[in-house]
């Protein structure tokens, strides 16, 4: 009779351990499907649990038309399904690449997960755009705001130590969005660097491609890069070649000079600042006027014009083709952790790691 009582209690314990992981995974499932709404009645952003993603940005023109000017899905299973070219997201632990995926910090030698040739990219096969982020605050009244955080552990995607991330989106002016992003290196060393990884289009998400698009970036220099995409290590002026948009020019006027396109990193120059942040670029539709100014306190940005997008269907059956966005992702210099010469990306424990972006919309 004994044994059937343990028999028993024993099924129940198994019983309730089932439903209690079926609660979570339930709950686990809410949360990553969970899209959030961040307006100031002028400009209007969706934001994803799921890799603290920019689903949409509702921006007016000058004469007050409104667009979507992100791409992206209309649900979250493209990018939970990995279909996604990182439409959006947040990516980490460190983003842009890692040659070979390796590197040596305090004597000892980490190797990454490879998923892009011979390197690793944006963190690894399941960096920070492929997880749930956990909604720790929200705020309304003059500033709206929404805090992501999540929790990356000691040996995630091979990568040292536990790392407490932070990123806080806030509307702090009618037509301005402002991510403040912030991870605490916790027991060991670590490099960090995260990005903002979304594609513009200021004709709006369905408006074909964005070589008619001007830019102008401050930044006299970028770091030229070999055949797999890795930095040589050389810090290169842009005077004279088809990478210099120090005076704005048209994106696609010289695109065809850059073998595939535009996919460098700029260093950012010390120049015209607001509330501590540097100009880094000035995007510009011709067609409506609609301009972004964006500043930032990264040292540097990817400019990468959506050379490997295509034919992915978007939002509203849109199909996006090759150059239908431009990223513009301030961050460290991609490949930092193994090229001594270049701004450090290795955060102590203790220490936090800090960035600003500010997309300032006019028309």
């Amino acid at each position: 009779m004994c044994c059937l009582i343990a028999s028993s209690s024993r099924d129940k314990t198994e019983s309730d351990f089932s439903e209690s992981r079926q609660v979570r995974l339930a709950v686990a499932a809410m949360a990553a499907e969970e899209i959030l709404e961040l307006s100031n009645g002028r400009i209007t952003a969706k934001i994803a649990a799921w890799g603290a993603t920019i689903t949409s940005l509702i921006v007016p023109d000058a004469h007050g038309n409104l667009a979507d000017v992100v791409l992206g899905f209309d649900t979250l299973e493209p990018y939970m399904k990995g279909i996604s070219p990182y439409f959006g997201c947040i990516v980490g632990r460190v983003a842009n690449r890692i040659k070979e995926g390796k590197f040596t910090l305090n004597g000892v030698e980490y190797s990454l997960a490879i998923n892009n040739g011979p390197n690793s990219l944006h963190g690894g096969l399941k960096g920070f755009d492929k997880v749930v982020w956990d909604v720790v605050e929200r705020k309304s009244g003059e500033c709206p705001s929404i805090t992501f955080q999540y929790h990356s552990k000691d040996g995630e995607e091979g990568h040292p130590g536990d790392v407490t991330v932070q990123a806080t989106y806030s509307l702090p002016d009618s037509t301005t969005l402002r991510l403040d992003m912030e991870a605490v290196a916790e027991n060991k060393a670590t490099p960090i660097n995260l990005a903002q990884h979304t594609y513009w289009n200021l004709a709006g998400h369905n408006s074909g491609d964005t070589l008619d698009h001007s830019i102008q970036i401050w930044g006299k220099h970028i770091t030229p890069v070999d055949e797999n995409t890795i930095p040589t290590g050389e810090i290169m002026p842009v005077k004279g070649t088809p990478f210099d948009f120090t005076t704005e020019h048209k994106i696609g006027a010289r695109i065809n000079d850059v073998p595939g396109g535009y996919d460098h990193n700029y260093v950012l120059d010390s120049g015209e600042e607001k509330n501590g942040l540097k100009h880094a670029a000035k995007l510009k539709d011709s067609s409506n006027s609609r301009t972004l100014d964006l500043w930032t306190d990264a040292p540097g940005m990817q400019f990468y014009t959506a050379n490997y997008v295509d034919g992915i269907t978007g939002k509203g059956g849109a199909v996006y083709g090759k150059h239908s966005g431009v990223c513009l992702e301030t961050q460290g210099f991609p490949n930092a952790i193994n090229q001594p010469n270049f701004p450090s990306v290795v955060v102590q424990p203790g220490e936090k790691y800090k960035h600003t972006m500010l997309f300032e919309f006019s028309a």
